[in-house]
């Protein structure tokens, strides 16, 4: 029996207070309402920096540079129909201003309290890297 795999990828957009930035996803989309690190699918032929600057600026109007995005961890999580790789980039520097682009909610969050904001089930173990970082 085949998995499907999903690919995508994440980021930890860290403020200088030292706060994550987490998004909502919206109503519509799958698992509507969970919290989740900016980020998306990585299309053919894209690295996963590439697609998370893409991605960066689609959703949040900001512009990254390779050089800001610093591999942290990853995910590997099994959902029902598929399973999904996620790497999970830091990033402490970008040009812009974060906004909403994609109608959902941004809030700035300690590490420390993360765990307050329910996630889908592949980002909750991402968290205690944060934690042990920051």
């Amino acid at each position: 029996m085949s998995v499907k795999i999903i690919l995508v990828v994440a980021c930890a957009l860290i403020d200088v207070d030292g706060r994550v930035l987490l998004a909502q996803r919206p109503e519509g989309k799958a698992m509507a309402g969970l919290w989740e690190f900016p980020g998306g699918k990585i299309e053919p032929g894209e690295r996963p920096e590439q697609s998370l600057i893409r991605e960066l600026n689609e959703e949040l109007g900001i512009t990254v540079s390779d050089a800001c995005l610093a591999p942290l961890t990853f995910a590997s999580h099994a959902y029902p129909d598929f399973h999904l790789l996620m790497p999970l980039y830091v990033c402490r520097r970008w040009q812009g201003t974060v906004s909403a682009r994609e109608g959902q909610t941004l809030t700035w969050v300690r590490p420390n309290k993360m765990r307050d904001y329910a996630m889908p089930p592949a980002d909750e173990p991402l968290v205690s890297h944060l934690m042990a970082l920051l």
